[in-house]
């Protein structure tokens, strides 16, 4: 058996792998505290959208990044979420069904990340976490890139090097990138903004860092 599933753009076994897996995954994310420690960033770090922006949960697994952009955004916009795995996809219009926020604001998709079924310049904010750990890094931010319109943002969740991604990754099956690599890939194409790293004590602190990068005009 292959140890990380590397996607391609016609080729991504993950999505077959979570579409087993998604149970316990859910489980553990929603045990560790994610959802919280998300709350916290979107609070100390607001989305840089407006009103009606155009959103893009780019891997949403079980909905964790969309269910906390709900939370955190006062207004109406148009989030949609897309991930490989079907049964992900599944469990995060479930769990959204289920949430306090705007039902309304979520769309779902069904999707490879390499090779996104939208437009140029699609969205006005896109995010991402524990997808592009899947694929090349270049392929995976020139695909991200692509569907941002100008001066849009991308918000990008790296897993960092640790002993806890270390476990992460041999149970997930991926491979972390490089923090200094993720960092100048990213401002190959697009200005950093902010670099934020989770508090020590939360336990997305211990895999995850954040960073927020801005597409040319």
């Amino acid at each position: 058996m292959e140890y990380v599933l590397t996607a391609t753009k016609t080729e991504a076994r993950a999505g077959s792998y979570y579409d087993k897996i998604w149970r316990l995954y859910d489980l553990t994310f929603k045990l560790n505290g994610y959802g919280r420690s998300l709350d916290q960033y979107f609070s100390a770090c607001p989305p840089p959208v407006s009103r009606g922006a155009r959103i893009l949960d780019a891997g949403c697994g079980t909905g964790l990044l969309t269910l906390a952009l709900l939370r955190s955004l006062r207004f109406p916009v148009s989030i949609t979420s897309l991930d490989l795995s079907a049964s992900s996809v599944t469990a995060t219009k479930k769990a959204v069904s289920q949430s306090e926020g705007r039902i309304r604001d979520v769309n779902y998709a069904q999707g490879n990340v390499l090779s996104l079924p939208f437009a140029d310049d699609s969205f006005d904010f896109v995010v991402t976490s524990g997808a592009l750990e899947y694929m090349p890094l270049a392929d995976g931010l020139n695909e991200l890139a692509r569907v941002i319109a100008p001066g849009g943002h991308l918000l990008h969740l790296p897993v960092r090097p640790s002993p806890t991604s270390i476990m992460l990754e041999v149970f997930f099956r991926f491979k972390h990138h490089p923090p200094r690599e993720v960092l100048r890939k990213t401002e190959e194409r697009f200005q950093i903004v902010n670099h934020y790293r989770f508090p020590p004590l939360q336990a997305i602190g211990w895999s995850k860092t954040a960073l927020l990068a801005q597409k040319g005009a």
